[in-house]
Order: structure tokens, then C-alpha cells, then sequence
């Protein structure tokens, strides 16, 4: 894979990565109970290639 796919792929990454762990936070601070399981799920789809890729996992709540 070139240099450009390369970097421009770890930008979207890095992008996804931590407006969404501030979001996350945000809601943990508003609706979080500690200790409380919170199934979370991911969705990246690419258009023109027909891609959809789904990560699901738990986060735990906390104060």
C-alpha cells in the first residue's frame, strides 16, 4: 500500500479514535453508573467498496 493510503487511513483512524472516546467520556459523565456494564458497537462502513465493518465490546461505568 502507498505512503498516501497509509497516512490517510491512520488520520481517519486516529479521528474515529478520539472524537470517540470523547463522547464516550461525555456520556459516562452524564449517564454512567459505576460498575454498570455498557455494550458498545462500532459501525465503519466505506462507501464505493461495499464495506461494512462491526467491532462490538463492553465498557464498564464508572464515577
Amino acid at each position: 500500500m502507498s505512503d498516501d493510503f497509509n497516512m490517510s487511513m491512520r488520520k481517519f483512524l486516529k479521528q474515529v479514535g478520539v472524537t470517540s472516546q470523547q463522547a464516550i467520556e461525555e456520556a459516562m459523565r452524564q449517564n454512567g453508573k459505576a460498575g454498570t456494564p455498557y455494550t458498545a458497537k462500532a459501525v465503519i462502513t466505506i462507501e464505493g467498496l461495499e464495506m461494512e465493518h462491526v467491532v462490538t465490546g463492553t465498557i464498564e461505568g464508572q464515577d
